[in-house]
């Protein structure tokens, strides 16, 4: 299997932010996603990837990985999935996630990973053997459950019921599954309806946290991209220029319904026990792990 290869000095990076999600490091085996989801904030000039649709993979990628645990001073917990999917098509081959989180256990490191792919609950048996020393959270994006409008959005991407099922296999094994309600798209997601079923059918599949956004980001070149497949994919229903008016340039794009949102959505997570907040979110999946948990949360 010829893949294309860039080089690359470190993968897993200290991160500034150890609040989201209480990871402490970030770690990218792949470089861009085929997912073509049309919200993906990563498709901005600032990262560079001017290809984005095409996965590539990070030369040496798991003597990088080995050699950057080695040198860090404590375990931490590592993130991964921030700008590429680590369950791509490519990784059913390659295993290079698999055997990161192989990596990850053997140094002591947890892992908090995000993904729209049901190929994670390949890695059940790694994931639950994570589990029992280090933290472990598996994070699915959900933002809709009507699998038609998510191939439009997502058309790359698993669907919305290929995914639940994931939630369903992972919750079943004993593992903390989160379901990303984000973005939620402006005038074309932002219901309630939406949102509170999204929370129950999370619930339905044994997901503990939910953790919701009520809009997206946009800038330079992502948001004019944004723009031309609102209007390719829902044509005649002004949805680009709905988005114009109402955000003009900015980066953050709340729904302007975003507080009806979370009251919905709130009221609904803790009727059926649902963890929505981060420092709540963070505090459970992290118990009971010592020193390793994360203390900045505290009042």
């Amino acid at each position: 299997m010829e893949v294309e290869q860039i080089p690359a000095r470190h993968i897993v990076h200290r991160t500034r932010d150890t609040s989201w999600f209480g990871t402490d490091h970030t770690m990218n085996l792949y470089r861009g996603c085929p997912h073509g989801c049309i919200y993906c904030d990563s498709r901005s000039a600032c990262y560079g990837n001017d290809d984005f649709g095409t996965v590539r993979v990070k030369e040496r990628a798991l003597e990088r990985v080995r050699d950057d645990l080695r040198r860090k001073v404590r375990p931490g917990i590592v993130g991964t999935g921030a700008m590429s999917d680590p369950y791509n098509p490519l990784e059913k081959e390659l295993c290079l996630t698999r055997n990161a989180l192989s990596l990850l256990d053997a140094y002591g490191f947890g892992v908090a990973i995000a993904t729209k792919s049901d190929l994670i609950v390949r890695d059940i048996d790694i994931l639950t053997l994570m589990h029992e020393h280090v933290p472990v959270l598996c994070k699915l994006t959900i933002t809709t459950c009507d699998d038609a409008l998510a191939a439009k959005i997502e058309p790359g991407a698993p669907s919305p019921s290929r995914r639940l099922e994931a939630v369903r296999q992972l919750s079943a094994a004993g593992l903390p599954v989160c379901v990303l309600l984000m973005p939620v798209l402006p005038f074309l997601e932002d219901t309630e309806e939406n949102v509170v079923e999204v929370a129950e059918r999370a619930a339905e599949a044994g997901a503990r946290y939910l953790y919701p956004a009520f809009g997206m980001t946009q800038r330079d070149r992502q948001r004019d991209w944004y723009y031309r497949e609102l209007e390719a994919r829902f044509p005649g229903q002004g949805l680009a220029e709905r988005n114009r008016r109402a955000f003009g340039d900015r980066y953050w794009c709340v729904s302007p319904r975003a507080r009806r949102l979370w009251e919905a959505v709130s009221a609904r997570c803790q009727a059926l026990g649902l963890l929505y907040e981060m420092k709540h979110i963070v505090s459970s999946y992290q118990k009971g792990y010592g020193d390793r948990q994360l203390t900045f949360f505290t009042d």
